[in-house]
C-alpha cells in the first residue's frame, strides 16, 4: 500500500530528505498521521467485512455437512426398510453433497488464512500509527533544527539516480507479485475443465457403493 511508502518516509529517512520533499516539514508530518488514521480505520473496516464473510462460509459448510448427515440418516432407514434401491438413492445424493463440503471446506480455509493475514496487517499498521505518533514531536524538533542550518549552509540535496530505481525495482516486484497471483487463480479455476466427465462418473458411483457397504456394515447388514 502507498501508505507504508509514507510511513516509511517519516519512520526511517533523515530530516534533509523530509525538507526536501515539502516547503512544511510539520504540516507534512500531521497530514502523513491523519492519512495514517484513515488507512487505519479503512483496513479496520475491511477486516470487519472480510470476517463477516467468513462467517456466511461458515454457515454454508455447516449447513452443506448437516444436509449429508440428513441423507446419510435416510439411506440408513431405506436399508432399514429392507429398501437397498431407495438406499443408494439417498447415498447418491448424498455423495454429491459431500463434494460440495469439500468444496465449501477448501473455501472456507483459504478465507481463514486470509482474514488471519489481513488481522496481521491491521494489526501492523496500528503499530507504525502509534510509532509515528510517538515520534512526530521528535521529527518536527528536529525539522526547526534542520531549517536553522539550512538558513546557514545552501547546501541542497537531491534525489539519486540509484534511489529512483530502487522505487522501480519495488514496482516491478509488485507487479510481478500480481501477475503470479493471477496466474495462479487461472490455474485454479481451469483445473475443474481439464478433468475427464466420464472419469468423474466412475468416481461417483465408486463412492456410492463404498458408501452403501460402509453403511450396510454400520448396521450389521
Amino acid at each position: 500500500m502507498a501508505i507504508f511508502a509514507r510511513i516509511s518516509d517519516v519512520i526511517k529517512a533523515n530530516i534533509n530528505d523530509l525538507i526536501d520533499k515539502a516547503e512544511d516539514p510539520e504540516k507534512m508530518v500531521k497530514q502523513i498521521i491523519i492519512e495514517m488514521e484513515e488507512q487505519v480505520d479503512a483496513s479496520t473496516r475491511a477486516l470487519g467485512q472480510a470476517m463477516g464473510s467468513q462467517k456466511v462460509a461458515a454457515k454454508e459448510l455447516a449447513d452443506a455437512m448437516a444436509e449429508s448427515a440428513e441423507w446419510n440418516s435416510r439411506a440408513k432407514l431405506a436399508l432399514k426398510a429392507g429398501n437397498e434401491t431407495l438406499a443408494k438413492k439417498a447415498l447418491d445424493t448424498k455423495v454429491g453433497i459431500d463434494q460440495q463440503v469439500a468444496g465449501l471446506q477448501e473455501s472456507y480455509d483459504q478465507m481463514t488464512a486470509q482474514v488471519d493475514k489481513l488481522k496481521e496487517q491491521v494489526q501492523t499498521l496500528k503499530m507504525k500509527l502509534d510509532e509515528a505518533r510517538a515520534r512526530q514531536n521528535v521529527l518536527i524538533a528536529r525539522s526547526r533544527v534542520a531549517d536553522a542550518m539550512t538558513a546557514a549552509s545552501n547546501t541542497v540535496s537531491s534525489t539519486s539516480v540509484d534511489s529512483a530505481f530502487a522505487k522501480l525495482d519495488a514496482m516491478e516486484r509488485k507487479v510481478a507479485e500480481k501477475e503470479g497471483t493471477a496466474e495462479a487463480f487461472t490455474e485454479l479455476n481451469n483445473a475443474d475443465l481439464q478433468l475427464d466427465d466420464s472419469f468423474e462418473k466412475l468416481e461417483h458411483e465408486a463412492a456410492v457403493d463404498s458408501e452403501l457397504e460402509r453403511l450396510k456394515q454400520e448396521m450389521g447388514m
